[in-house]
């Protein structure tokens, strides 16, 4: 009698906190653009977010908590705190609900909005810097300035910024070598490295009178498209390593392309994201900076400077602190 009456306490415990999970307030889900979708409102208020129509069935603002998102209907495009951010699926709207998709509300706004504080994923010891091509691969060419040129000066000029501020740097590449796309996600992993960043700069076949500013790709997560899938090679929409890192790829990428806006007054164009190489194989946090258009007639100019390319080093190490704040925990969240 005893042992029964033990047993049943036992499951009644057991079955205590499933039943206070089972009692929380669910989001309702929807399945309108081939994923799941949630009711913009509800996810809004049930993170502590105030949506209002900035313009009826186009445009909407979610705030709350020092935070404003701005949304477009039938759109991929949003606005987080200022800085263009591209969602995996456009913002949809039935009746008068306006729906946002799961993956957007899990791997997009939250990690930018309410990242993990913790002191594990805050830890910044060691970085590796990526400079894009090498050797017989130039890069983008404008007349005789080649990309893999441009590349491996800022890479440089990074590391002594970092290293002075107490950031252990290594490169992939130190010299004009050519370095396997798949072999600098490795080399990175070897050095214990806590960030991978990928240093690139653009140029445009169209439209070079007007085509500038800075774009920050990180990996696009899995079943998701990707907003350039430009270089990208093989491995289809699946889950890739790099995914273990969705919600620090993006969070980091955000702030850096915050600190770029921020400091060098580029023109916004978004954080992004790329099943890119050495993207994909990445066991640490990583991004791929497209710093700015080499065949833009004014930034392309600043891009060959040394001092430009100093401000450009320094707005980079700004966005890496800022990363590595936010994953501080605070006075209330640290651990006793």
């Amino acid at each position: 009698m005893y042992l029964a009456a033990w047993f049943l306490v036992v499951l009644a415990l057991a079955a205590g906190p499933a039943r206070a999970a089972d009692s929380r307030p669910r989001i309702a889900q929807a399945r309108l653009g081939g994923q799941e979708d949630l009711p913009l409102a509800e996810w809004a208020r049930a993170n502590g977010l105030q949506v209002r129509w900035l313009k009826r069935d186009e445009a909407l603002q979610l705030n709350g908590r020092g935070q404003v998102v701005e949304l477009t209907i039938d759109s991929r495009e949003s606005q987080v705190n200022g800085v263009a951010v591209w969602l995996s699926f456009p913002v949809l709207e039935r009746g008068d609900t306006a729906y946002l998709a799961r993956l957007d509300a899990e791997s997009t706004l939250r990690p930018v909005l309410f990242p993990t504080t913790t002191k594990a994923r805050a830890r910044l010891a060691s970085i590796c810097l990526d400079p894009g091509h090498g050797g017989k691969d130039p890069g983008l060419c404008v007349g005789p300035n080649q990309e893999k040129k441009y590349t491996l000066l800022l890479a440089k000029e990074l590391r002594q910024q970092l290293e002075r501020s107490g950031i252990a740097t290594t490169l992939t590449r130190t010299s004009d070598v050519f370095v396997d796309l798949e072999a600098r996600p490795e080399l990175a992993a070897r050095r214990h490295a806590d960030l991978f960043v990928s240093l690139h700069f653009n140029a445009a076949e169209i439209g070079r009178q007007t085509v500038q500013g800075a774009q920050v790709f990180c990996l696009t997560p899995p079943g998701a498209s990707s907003t350039n899938a430009r270089g990208e090679s093989g491995g289809g929409a699946g889950w890739f390593v790099g995914n273990r890192n969705n919600d620090q790829n993006l969070l980091l990428a955000y702030q850096l392309q915050r600190a770029l806006l921020r400091e060098l007054g580029v023109q916004d164009r978004g954080v992004r994201r790329a099943r890119f190489a050495v993207l994909r194989e990445a066991t640490m946090p990583a991004v791929l900076i497209e710093a700015g258009f080499m065949s833009h007639p004014v930034e392309g100019r600043k891009i060959f400077t040394a001092a430009y390319r100093q401000r450009l080093a320094r707005a980079i190490l700004h966005g890496i602190l800022a990363y590595k704040h936010a994953l501080e925990p605070g006075p209330a969240e640290a651990p006793h």
